[in-house]
């Protein structure tokens, strides 16, 4: 039996546990991002294509209801007050020459931000206007229609491309933000929201169509 100097062992353990911390999860150690997930439905893509369809057309006009209940300034002086580029909202690199996994986790990045830029952006106008009944419905379908799409997305991620942890930015909460700038924020994402759920139709209709 070969003599190991004291404190060898537990150093060996440390270094092993930092280099399996350091791995990405496979799938069967149950991320909280996989648990509980069953097998996706036969239909899972084309679900997901509609969903995708459904937010791109609807979004511009979501974007258009939401400024005109904001007041002149913001129609006035819309790309002053309302400049997308300066939001964390996640970027869309990918094409339709990527890899299908990677225009997955692409659009989960982007909806997962989404999802609770919405949660904020809803809770603010229920404040800020609350007899603006068109613009609260379409948030509220629009985040209905989000949170059904994260599901498709995190199926397919879990059970077809084996991707159990995502790297995803949830933005800023509006919770202590003035009556102004709460109504910027909403601006700034929707506005960018708009443009990026353009170039995710683009890019992932004709993967799905090819499935």
């Amino acid at each position: 039996m070969k003599f190991i100097p004291a404190g060898v062992v537990p150093l060996l353990l440390m270094i092993h546990c930092r280099l399996v911390a350091g791995k990405a999860l496979p799938v069967n150690n149950l991320s909280p991002m996989c648990e509980n997930m069953n097998l996706c439905k036969l239909n899972v893509l084309e679900q997901t294509q509609k969903l995708v369809a459904l937010l791109n057309a609807t979004a511009q006009d979501l974007f258009s209801i939401y400024l005109d209940c904001q007041g002149d300034a913001f129609s006035s002086h819309l790309d002053e007050l309302c400049n997308a580029t300066t939001t964390d909202f996640p970027a869309f690199q990918v094409n339709r020459t990527s890899h299908k996994k990677e225009i997955m986790v692409a659009l989960y990045k982007v909806f997962a931000f989404l999802n609770t830029s919405l949660g904020n952006i809803t809770r603010d106008q229920e404040e800020l206007n609350p007899t603006a009944k068109e613009l609260l419905e379409r948030l509220h379908n629009t985040t209905k229609t989000t949170r059904g799409l994260i599901s498709n997305l995190t199926c397919l991620l879990c059970n077809k491309y084996n991707v159990s942890q995502v790297d995803v930015t949830y933005g800023k909460s509006s919770k202590g933000m003035n009556v102004f700038r709460k109504k910027q924020r909403g601006c700034q994402v929707l506005r960018r929201y708009v443009q990026v759920v353009s170039q995710a139709a683009h890019v992932l209709l004709p993967h799905l169509s090819q499935a």
